[in-house]
């Protein structure tokens, strides 16, 4: 059902881009009623328009904080053109009519960012606005109501479309929109009063993307969060809800390391990683980790991708490269693949909280933050681990932080040899790992075993020395850790306890 724009109320907090809609709505006769600061905007661009309180009768009192509570406003918004007892009251108390209403709220999320002081905070909770956006949402059924400033070019393109008329289903689409503004506001003062300490599960998240499907094409699938804000896409084809969920735990693998590292991952588990010197060499220990594996994988890098570099790593079919930046003639090499996808990771701030389903409700608990360092070790054996090898077991227990349990995780010389992830014991673990580094020709001798969690008997212990693994990390805590040192004091192995286990499922 089409209908006429007669009059609009606009009260804004941000003028940005009103002007066009306002001399839009000028042209086509509509009468303007408006607030404070935005009177004097329309005013001063030499267009008419009335002040809210000489509909009201009073002016704007508390500091701003009542402008728009009234029913001259409200009856305006809410009455049903079609109901006549509704026509007869506002006929009867002068009511005008209120067809379009434009609202910006104020910027409470953004004042929570950069603000500390409680009074400044609590003034930039929007009540007259909010209420606006409501009443108008409600009523969309005679009413149009603009929310928020991303909607600006949509409606002066309709204005000139339609000649200022609207159809029902935008005015209920643009009320849903509304609805969705009111709940994501709403959603972040009561996290702020509540001090994030989440005692009620409120997450809003307005950016909503669907994916082509979800972890199979049989699944539906939206990613919520600005990708954009993260990274720079600079070719490729479009990203999957696997390839989010790859990225994701690239992200939280990279973040662990300083020096120069890079990481292949296949299923949310690195098959390859290693420091160096220098890119190339530490891409070719990575990838020497599983080349197998490493087919169709995700590769991050925190440093600069150089040209030698891209040129070995173009050897082999990815799916994702993300790397802090490119240089020109790298970026030349890695996009001779039409759809590999390539990103500039811009930074990496990640969620504080992990939230997932479970049965008829969520999970939601800390993100895995600790991550051990020297000062964390505690020794537990006659033999102490050298400087080569403490630099190897803190460089193991990171990556086996990162690993699905169980998980086992052997390196040497600052290169991850093989893992042994997610399976159900960590005896099969540890077999799993060993079997790939064998099978890859990496030699164990020397090398580091870390754990996720305790080992609750002696037994992967043993079978890590009888090839020549000589130390272990650990998070301790089995009631048979007495029997595991034993073993390592009487063969001379090093073992040290973290006091942290870390699962990941």
């Amino acid at each position: 059902m089409q209908k006429k724009i007669e009059t609009a109320l606009i009260s804004v907090y941000h003028k940005d881009g009103l002007d066009l809609i306002v001399r839009s709505l000028n042209n086509y006769g509509v009468k303007l009623y408006s607030t404070g600061g935005t009177y004097d905007f329309i005013k001063n661009i030499g267009i008419e328009t009335t002040k809210i309180e000489d509909i009201t009768g009073y002016p704007s009192i508390f500091d701003g904080r009542v402008k728009t509570l009234h029913p001259k406003v409200f009856g305006g918004i809410l009455s049903i053109r079609e109901n006549p007892t509704h026509q007869e009251e506002s006929q009867k108390y002068e009511i005008p009519p209120i067809d379009l209403v434009i609202v910006d709220l104020y910027p409470f999320q953004e004042t929570v960012k950069n603000e500390t002081e409680e009074s400044i905070i609590i003034e930039k909770i929007d009540i007259g606005g909010i209420s606006l956006i409501r009443a108008a949402a409600k009523n969309y059924k005679d009413v149009l109501v603009v929310s928020n400033r991303g909607q600006y070019h949509d409606l002066c393109c309709m204005l000139e479309e339609h000649k200022c008329h609207t159809n029902l289903e935008t005015r209920k689409r643009y009320a849903m929109e509304a609805f969705g503004v009111s709940s994501d506001y709403d959603t972040s003062i009561f996290n702020w009063f509540d001090n994030y300490n989440y005692s009620q599960l409120k997450i809003s998240c307005p950016h909503g993307t669907t994916l082509r499907y979800g972890e199979n094409p049989h699944q539906n699938a939206v990613f919520f969060g600005n990708f954009d804000e993260m990274f720079t896409q600079l070719h490729g084809k479009e990203i999957s809800y696997n390839n989010l969920l790859d990225i994701d735990a690239a992200v939280n693998l990279i973040n662990e390391f300083e020096d120069t590292t890079i990481a292949i991952l296949k299923h949310n588990n690195a098959c390859g990683l290693a420091s160096g010197n220098n890119l190339i060499q530490a891409w070719k220990d990575a990838l020497a980790s599983d080349p197998v594996s490493a087919y169709g994988g995700i590769i991050i890098s925190n440093k600069i991708i150089d040209h030698d570099t891209a040129e070995e790593i173009n050897k082999i079919f990815f799916e994702v490269i993300i790397a802090p930046n490119y240089s020109k003639d790298a970026l030349e090499i890695l996009e001779q693949k039409k759809n590999r996808i390539i990103l500039v990771q811009k930074h990496n701030h990640l969620q504080s909280k992990l939230v997932r389903t479970s049965l008829n409700g969520f999970l939601l608990q800390d993100r895995d933050i600790k991550t051990e360092t020297i000062d964390d070790l505690s020794y537990v054996t006659n033999k102490k681990p050298s400087q080569e090898e403490i630099s190897d077991l803190l460089f193991a227990n990171k990556i086996v932080k990162n690993t699905k349990s169980n998980a086992i995780v052997l390196v040497k010389g600052s290169q991850l040899l093989a893992s042994g992830t997610g399976q159900t014991s960590r005896v099969d673990s540890l077999k799993q790992a060993i079997e790939k580094a064998k099978n890859f020709g990496l030699d164990l001798n020397g090398a580091v075993m870390a754990s996720d969690a305790f080992f609750p008997f002696s037994d992967c212990v043993k079978i890590a020395y009888d090839e020549g693994i000589t130390s272990v990390i650990q998070p301790g805590g089995s009631i048979r850790d007495e029997e595991t040192v034993k073993f390592c004091n009487d063969n001379d192995i090093s073992m040290v306890f973290t006091g942290v286990r870390h699962f990941k499922h």
